[in-house]
């Protein structure tokens, strides 16, 4: 990095605490890193609010809809690297409930992309709560099954968390494992990821370091160590779209390893080069990738100087990760912007600004 940058990532530090002061978030970790050097680490802020406990750099935040892409899409590229599925499985071939109506046909392709005609989101847990929990991961599955289409297959992209639900549905057909087991035991655990992991309701862990989220009215409680997204809580806190928990440090060594991978640098070969730049790439008709979110060339959460040639996602309870694979640049920005309540959407504005003066650094 060169010396005239620091001024720039001390100005990425200054708008981090300023963020705070003026509630953007109550607290947050911000990683960024080059060709794998890391240009700042950096906790600020309150992960608990009730109790004063301030965030530290080995806070875990609730990643929410990063399970998307840091889970449930790693988790179909590992079975399709084994042989076990493709891109053009449809739900079809796994779901015999869909078989014959006009589900069958929507493919593995359809659900990582976002087009599949599914609608964007239900809530689930209501109907679910009074249902007996051993039965809750089907039948939420069936119930998205029985949901009309918005839409034809393939028709528009309409981001979704039901089509990561059915495929979480697909993953533990094919591996016959829960998908917090699969990834753990194929991706985490090769490369020593003790701090991204699934949390079961059932059995919480010591909630002193992770970052709280929501006082949830239907929880009617605070929520800190089980996973904020009630539709993911209701089926026992794994689901595909979203349950995932994890510090920026263990989020910036898994994407290290896609970025080695992809580019041909160091990795534990955990994924196929090929396989994975074919889920990196832009698909047809779309701007997304397989799975990842590509920057929008207006209003990108990333900003305006990520290249292309970038992916990332973003995290209903303030999360996010960009990672330009021309330049390798990685920026992880994780908060609790949920607590205590979702109603503050102030990270919208302040997303893109973080992302520029921290890029300003490389320009």
């Amino acid at each position: 990095m060169r010396l005239s940058c620091m001024s720039s990532l001390n100005s990425a530090q200054k708008l981090m605490q300023d963020a705070v002061s003026d509630g953007i978030f109550p607290g947050g970790v911000l990683l960024a890193s080059q060709h794998g050097k890391v240009l700042v680490h950096q906790a600020f802020g309150q992960a608990d609010l009730t109790i004063g406990t301030p965030v530290s750099t080995q806070t875990i935040f609730d990643l929410a809809s990063l399970t998307k892409p840091l889970a449930t899409t790693l988790a179909v590229m590992k079975l399709m690297g084994h042989t076990q599925l493709t891109l053009d499985h449809t739900l079809g071939d796994f779901m015999v409930p869909c078989r014959g109506t006009d589900k069958a046909g929507i493919s593995v392709r359809h659900l990582l992309y976002h087009n599949s005609g599914l609608p964007d989101y239900r809530p689930y847990f209501r109907e679910l709560d009074a249902a007996e929990p051993s039965r809750r991961r089907e039948l939420i599955l069936t119930m998205i099954l029985d949901e009309p289409l918005a839409y034809p297959i393939g028709e528009k992209v309409v981001y979704s968390d039901l089509g990561f639900m059915l495929l979480r549905g697909i993953v533990e057909t094919v591996s016959g494992s829960r998908l917090d087991e699969f990834v753990r035991k194929e991706i985490y655990l090769s490369m020593q990821l003790k701090d991204l992991f699934f949390v079961d309701p059932e059995h919480p862990l010591p909630a002193d370091r992770f970052a709280a989220t929501e006082k949830c009215s239907w929880r009617q409680t605070r929520i800190r160590g089980v996973v904020h997204d009630e539709n993911a809580y209701i089926v026992g806190g794994v689901d595909g779209h979203a349950g995932l928990f994890g510090t920026a440090a263990d989020v910036h060594c898994l994407l290290m390893e896609l970025l080695g991978t992809y580019s041909g640098g160091p990795s534990h070969h955990i994924f196929q080069p090929g396989l994975l730049r074919e889920f990196l790439d832009y698909g047809k008709g779309t701007e997304r990738a397989l799975g990842f979110d590509r920057p929008a060339a207006k209003g990108s959460a990333g900003g305006c100087y990520f290249s292309r040639n970038s992916v990332g996602h973003l995290g209903f309870t303030g999360t996010s990760f960009w990672m330009d694979l021309d330049r390798s640049v990685i920026v992880i920005l994780l908060t609790n912007r949920v607590h205590p309540s979702c109603d503050n959407e102030k990270i919208r504005d302040f997303r893109p600004i973080l992302h520029d003066t921290v890029m300003e650094t490389l320009r």
